[in-house]
């Protein structure tokens, strides 16, 4: 699962026959075929996978850098700082699986969707309660895939990319919206 990880993440999945996962991975193809017995059954192993080790990293990177319920989106922005860097960097594996299978796989399409979803659910616990919170959690995802997507055009190496500057503008707009909506109110209220 782990050569498959890495090979679907660097070269991409149609990129990536099954025989080079065999080979790199060191299994013969019968122990292979005995817990994968297509490549479709592996791309939803990859990307499960993928989402359980992304999503890990993504809540432990957002704490080290401040991030915790109620205190605003700004700690993203050196979080995906943090990934934006890391040597093999190519963007999110569930734009890219979306990008390149569209919607051949429907329950692979579903994968990608929760994991955008489970994003948005963390995204939000960094906003304060309020009317706006969902939608606000989504806006500052849709600026976050947009940054993942332009920083995948960006020299690995550059220091300042450019995509961490325009996303850090727009979450600042809009933490300063949350901050113009007022609280929710409790019942009874």
């Amino acid at each position: 699962m782990l050569t498959a990880h890495d090979l679907f993440y660097r070269d991409g999945i149609r990129a990536t026959g099954i025989d080079k996962v065999i080979a790199e991975s060191g299994v013969t193809k019968v122990t292979f075929y005995r817990y994968f017995p297509s490549k479709n059954d592996l791309i939803r192993a990859f990307l499960n996978y993928r989402h359980e080790l992304w999503m890990a990293w993504f809540n432990d990177a957002l704490q080290r850098h401040g991030g915790k319920s109620g205190v605003g989106l700004m700690p993203l922005v050196e979080t995906m700082a943090e990934w934006f860097r890391k040597p093999i960097y190519r963007g999110c594996a569930f734009i890219n699986t979306v990008a390149e299978l569209g919607g051949v796989l429907p329950d692979v399409l579903e994968i990608c969707h929760q994991h955008k979803q489970d994003m948005v659910r963390v995204i939000a616990e960094l906003l304060s309660d309020g009317p706006n919170r969902q939608q606000l959690a989504n806006a500052a995802a849709v600026a976050i895939d947009g940054a993942i997507v332009k920083a995948q055009l960006e020299a690995q190496e550059a220091a300042e990319k450019q995509s961490l500057k325009s996303l850090e503008t727009l979450l600042i707009a809009l933490d300063a919206f949350a901050e113009l909506t007022p609280p929710a109110k409790a019942p009874n209220d």
